[in-house]
């Protein structure tokens, strides 16, 4: 039976549209995420369309009548003069929605379209559902890493980790306010001997601050109280939950960051999704007696096996701060180094102070 040549006109019209979302979506997996395994699997998708399609090739091609095509008309003037679109597509995950929306409406007219006695016996519906539901994961994922993305970006700055035993009674808020009027970018509220119940409304303070001032509110180990107070992320190390298991729990927009001293668990930690590795301790740290003291050393081989985001932590002052960003730290997490000294502000200015010359130099060393 010869297919309907309305019908091929359908399939060729959604057969666009999905390829041409699949390939917006895949150039940012590509070109902003820098994400190989999302841009591959995208890019393997729409060459499925293709190959799943291409005994209709020809024939699709000989019915396609854009000139006439009476969508056309009806979608310029919300185009062009409407102002839905243009507000539905402010920011990079409205424009990820958008497409994988775009792309999972045309699978799924083709795939009807499919079942056809006509068309099903070159075309397999089954293939085409396949697919969609293919796509409804990669769209978690890539929204998942764009939401997240900002997050990481901000650990460019220096990470203050309020150890509320390092902090011997003093007010965390007071402490806090000290921490981001001297610059800093990220807190990490951590304390191992306090009940979670004690720990909850400080860390709802916490978090409400950090808002307030636009910085990362991170909480170590305990993954319900991030969940509590919406903490932008949460800190594991090698002895809690795997990083998988995490991620199925937190909202997508959250990130995870791992601490690691060996190279083998920074890249398991990087295949595992984590957003950031903390590497250390670099030096002996009073804040931690048993601490495995890896070295700077370490920390340069880290930085030559992963490409996400390096916290370097333990040990480090105004003293040796060159030195740990020199060996590839995007970031450094400090505690007694701020949290032990009278003058917090002043402290944190100091150690951003030096970060900006170690980027400076290494900037103009590369040039």
């Amino acid at each position: 039976m010869p297919m309907p040549l309305r019908v091929l006109r359908i399939i060729d019209a959604n057969l666009n549209r999905a390829s041409e979302g699949l390939r917006l979506l895949e150039d940012v997996a590509r070109f902003i995420l820098n994400d190989a395994r999302l841009s591959q699997q995208l890019k393997a998708m729409r060459h499925s369309l293709v190959e799943e399609t291409k005994s209709l090739g020809l024939e699709l091609l000989s019915q396609r009548d854009s000139e006439h095509d009476v969508g056309v008309t009806l979608t310029q003037p919300f185009l062009f003069g409407g102002k839905g679109l243009a507000k539905a597509h402010q920011d990079l995950p409205s424009i990820i929605t958008a497409n994988a929306k775009r792309v999972a409406e045309s699978l799924r007219v083709i795939e009807e379209l499919a079942k056809l006695p006509e068309t099903s016996p070159m075309l397999n519906s089954a293939k085409f559902e396949q697919l969609r539901f293919s796509l409804y994961t990669l769209e978690q994922q890539l929204t998942s890493r764009i939401l997240r993305q900002d997050k990481v970006k901000q650990l460019a700055g220096l990470y203050v980790v309020l150890d509320r035993q390092a902090l011997a009674g003093r007010n965390e808020l007071e402490i806090a306010e000290q921490v981001i009027q001297g610059g800093a970018k990220v807190i990490q509220l951590r304390d191992k001997q306090s009940s979670k119940a004690e720990l909850l409304p400080i860390a709802q303070k916490l978090k409400a601050l950090c808002d307030k001032s636009g910085i990362l509110f991170i909480i170590n180990d305990y993954l319900d109280l991030v969940l509590a107070v919406g903490a932008d992320g949460l800190h594991i190390g090698q002895e809690d939950l795997p990083l998988p298991i995490i991620r199925l729990a937190l909202p997508i927009d959250k990130i995870v960051g791992c601490s690691v001293t060996k190279v083998s668990q920074a890249i398991k930690a990087q295949n595992e999704g984590a957003d950031y590795i903390a590497v250390g301790s670099i030096f002996p740290t009073p804040t931690k007696k048993n601490a495995t003291v890896v070295g700077v050393n370490r920390l340069k081989q880290i930085r030559q096996a992963v490409s996400s985001s390096l916290v370097a932590i333990g040990g480090i002052n105004e003293g040796n701060i060159d030195e740990v960003m020199a060996a590839g730290a995007d970031s450094v997490a400090v505690i007694s180094a701020v949290l032990g000294k009278e003058d917090v502000k002043g402290v944190v200015q100091r150690l951003m102070a030096k970060m900006g010359m170690s980027r400076k130099e290494e900037h103009l060393a590369g040039s």
